[in-house]
């Protein structure tokens, strides 16, 4: 059976762990990768996620804001954390896993929503948090078995936004930071899942804004968050499903799941 890996902006884990159940319940990966935990380590919701079936759990917290984690259904090892840009911020865990895979979960910061990095130091940041994910990408040897996910706050491709031509100057669409996620996707020769199954002339989203009354009839989505490849890996993947009804879930995330099958 091919292993069901998934990433998701969470939005809080433990006011939304009935979502994390609903996903266990209905799509059953194998290895969920949260992001925006919003919660210290020591209110990490520990013993109730380890009941949903997933007993191995690795997880970064931070009081009110960021966080991340990954539970898995098999061991992990080799868990450890970056701080992109040394301010204290809980935006990277990583693990591998028993097939010898690495796997780096980011949080990559939204950046406010001025897009200019004088004007503004959350976009700022934002753009050297990219910055520092791709001088350490580029050292990566050519067969790496790696796995980088994640909310990575970008669109890069004109059809990952409801309007290309409207959003050119709205944080996670800017000339700039498409160019700079870009750059780190070729470092070390990254495969993007989503893309791999679905065209890059097709909208594709994994984010609508709570500020739409009807997200489903207006439809300005955004796919922020990302599931790439190192290119060794490329030939195991077997699907990607990006499952939009979550968006109508009891007390939603404005993210719904990226899910990607994987045969090893």
């Amino acid at each position: 059976m091919p292993l069901r890996l998934a990433t998701w902006n969470i939005n809080s884990v433990r006011i939304r762990i009935h979502l994390v159940r609903m996903l266990a319940e209905e799509l059953a990966p194998d290895i969920l990768c949260l992001q925006e935990t919003k919660t210290e380590d020591g209110t990490f919701p520990l013993q109730e996620l380890k009941d949903l079936g997933y007993p191995h759990i690795a997880f970064a917290g931070q009081k009110a804001y960021n966080g991340v984690a990954v539970l898995s259904k098999i061991p992990l090892e080799g868990i450890e954390t970056m701080d992109m840009l040394h301010n204290g911020e809980q935006r990277h865990i990583a693990v591998t896993l028993p097939h010898g895979i690495r796997l780096h979960n980011f949080y990559v910061p939204a950046g406010g929503d001025i897009p200019d990095p004088h004007l503004n130091p959350k976009f700022r940041d934002k753009l050297a948090f990219v910055d520092a994910m791709r001088e350490w990408s580029k050292p990566l040897p050519k067969n790496h078995k790696s796995i980088v996910l994640g909310d990575f706050n970008i669109a890069p491709l004109e059809h990952d936004v409801w309007s290309h031509k409207q959003l050119l100057d709205v944080v996670s669409h800017t000339p700039v930071e498409v160019e700079k996620l870009t750059t780190l996707r070729e470092s070390a020769g990254w495969v993007d899942a989503a893309r791999h199954f679905t065209p890059a002339d097709e909208k594709l989203y994994s984010w609508w804004s709570y500020r739409n009354r009807d997200w489903k009839k207006s439809s300005r989505g955004r796919r922020l968050d990302h599931i790439w490849i190192s290119p060794d890996l490329q030939n195991t993947l077997k699907a990607c499903i990006i499952p939009a009804h979550a968006r109508d879930w009891e007390r939603p995330s404005d993210h719904v799941p990226v899910i990607v099958d994987i045969a090893l």
